[in-house]
């Protein structure tokens, strides 16, 4: 318990550390409420960033928030953050139906974009903004949907258990409890691209994309409750969806912004079909199956808990008549809140049991800048794909595609 509460407090108060000269400064389009979280405090620890600048469309708004979390300039407008030439990267934490345009004007006036998710409205604004001209060549701005769980420690590993060729079933979950949404919140506005499959549905459908290494064929069923009246009309607060994959697999995802009272851990079940494993140990007429059932509990929040929690189910048989000779079972626990945990491929990586998955993200979005390797990463095929997903979901449940923008 101890380690927890420090680990927790750390992350919400990490240690400050010195700038460098060349450090690289953000501005901030909104005086969003995730802002702090998704890059003001990440940026507290990392030595290359600067939160600089911050507008809003209330200026009185942006002045309060500037106040309260150390931001040095206000701007008038979001247009004034771009134009200006001592700001190198841009964030934009705005609602959904907003993504679009002010990424296409960041991008367009040369800089680095952390654009949260989900990218667009949907497949047909991604495909536009991700094939902007602008993002060829060696000297184009970075863009990066921020799916910052998927920079985690625990994801990484995780998924480095699984091997897609492998996987049968795949469930996942995800879920706010009531009390924490209204009806009034942007993600129940139709026309800022609000609903569920947008918000907390866009982990559980890349959940399913990555760990199938695929995307689906077709979604096979959607059921979405969504409200009926005005602005929020169309705008889904609960789904379950199934989808169909490659070689028949099927997944099927959940989520909910009006859940239950008390908050629960999203969660993603991968269910293996049975594959022959090597041991060298066996006599030659006998051979050793496997089928696992594996679960990251803490999906999209590590840093405050998660487990990976393992079922192994063994065969050892006959190889010509199958005859069954010992069935057993293992199961096994881990937790990775670094990547010297995690080991493997992932053990000379930065980090601290502190850092937020947001954190993560901020070190490869600032490597990617700088040309360093990085480890993980969401490219432009990925977050197309991503919308390309939502969209199949929502014409599924009659609920219809998000809507474009109006900006060209």
């Amino acid at each position: 318990m101890a380690a927890l509460i420090n680990r927790v407090w750390t992350a919400f108060s990490p240690p400050q550390v010195t700038k460098q000269k060349d450090a690289l400064k953000f501005g901030v389009l909104g005086a969003a409420s995730i802002a702090p979280l998704s890059l003001i405090i990440p940026a507290r620890s990392h030595p290359e960033v600067i939160v600089q600048a911050v507008a809003a469309r209330d200026r009185s708004k942006a002045e309060a928030f500037a106040k309260t979390h150390g931001i040095p300039e206000v701007k008038d407008s979001y247009q004034d953050i771009l134009d200006d030439p001592n700001i190198d990267c841009i964030f934009i934490p705005l609602p959904n139906g907003l993504h679009f345009e002010w990424a296409v004007r960041a991008i367009r006036a040369g800089k680095h974009v952390l654009l949260e998710k989900p990218s667009t409205s949907n497949a047909k604004e991604a495909e536009i903004l991700f094939n902007l001209p602008e993002l060829s060549g060696p000297d184009a701005p970075v863009l990066l949907e921020a799916f910052h769980n998927r920079f985690h420690p625990s994801w990484n590993l995780f998924a480095s258990l699984i091997k897609p060729e492998e996987v049968l079933h795949i469930k996942t979950h995800s879920m706010i409890p009531w009390w924490a949404t209204s009806k009034s919140d942007i993600h129940f506005n139709y026309k800022l691209s609000g609903g569920t499959m947008m918000a907390m549905g866009t982990y559980n459908y890349a959940a399913l994309r990555l760990l199938f290494g695929s995307s689906p064929l077709e979604c096979v069923s959607c059921d979405a409750s969504a409200y009926k009246d005005g602005e929020h009309a169309n705008c889904d607060y609960e789904f379950k969806a199934t989808f169909r994959f490659p070689n028949g697999a099927i997944g099927e995802a959940s989520s909910t912004l009006q859940g239950e009272t008390i908050l629960k851990p999203s969660h993603v079940t991968v269910t293996t079909k049975e594959v022959v494993i090597a041991d060298a140990s066996l006599p030659s007429d006998q051979e050793k199956v496997r089928s696992q059932v594996l679960t990251l509990n803490g999906m999209i929040h590590g840093v405050f808990w998660h487990r990976i929690d393992n079922t192994s189910n063994f065969t050892l048989r006959n190889k010509s008549t199958h005859r069954i000779i010992r069935r057993w079972t293992e199961n096994t626990t881990r937790k990775a809140y670094t990547f010297e945990e995690a080991g493997g491929e992932f053990a000379e990586l930065p980090g601290e049991a502190h850092w937020m998955s947001y954190r993560y993200q901020l070190e490869a979005f600032v490597n990617k800048i700088r040309r360093r390797d990085v480890q993980t990463w969401v490219n432009g095929e990925d977050s197309i794909a991503q919308m390309e997903m939502i969209d199949m979901a929502y014409e599924k449940s009659g609920l219809g595609a998000r809507p474009s923008s109006v900006f060209r």
